[in-house]
Parts: structure tokens; C-alpha cells; sequence
């Protein structure tokens, strides 16, 4: 492996190597919190542009209390990359 230096292609020392396998490591490990937070943030849009049927002066359809409780429950059980990528959002009725 190589880095450039003044336009000069140098070797990497050992310490440089061992640093890029550690976060290449890293990285890969925290591909299921990161798939788990995209889904999240998926489902707290969906949830937010249904707030308004909260307001005190709005009855909340039974279809709309469901798929709010459908989208809250959505990372229920999710253990592993696969499960958390195989999710999609419930459709909003």
C-alpha cells in the first residue's frame, strides 16, 4: 500500500497499515447501528407527518393509530443487518 506524498508515491509504514485494517474493521462492524439509525430516522419522518392527527382538536382515525403503533414497532426484534435491510415502512393509509 501507498500514500502520496509531494506528489511522491511512498510505501506505508506498518503502524499506517495496522491503523487503515483497524478502522476498515471498525467500519464494518457498525454497519448494522447505521443501517438501524437509516431506519429510524425512515420511521420518525413517517411518524412526524402524522403528528397532527395528536392535536387535541383532531380525531385520530383507527387506520392512522395503527400505522403510527406499526411504524413505533418496526425495530422490534431486528438482531442483524439482513432483518434491518429486509424492512420496509408500513403504507400510510
Amino acid at each position: 500500500m501507498h500514500k502520496v506524498v509531494n506528489g511522491v508515491s511512498v510505501a506505508l509504514t506498518q503502524a499506517e497499515i495496522d491503523e487503515i485494517a483497524v478502522r476498515a474493521a471498525e467500519w464494518e462492524a457498525g454497519k448494522y447501528d447505521r443501517a438501524l439509525a437509516g431506519l429510524r430516522g425512515r420511521r420518525d419522518s413517517a411518524l412526524k407527518a402524522t403528528d397532527w392527527y395528536a392535536l387535541g382538536d383532531v380525531t385520530m382515525p383507527a387506520e392512522i393509530t395503527a400505522y403510527r403503533q406499526a411504524l413505533r414497532d418496526i425495530t422490534d426484534g431486528l438482531d442483524d443487518l439482513e432483518a434491518v435491510n429486509a424492512v420496509d415502512l408500513p403504507v400510510k393509509p
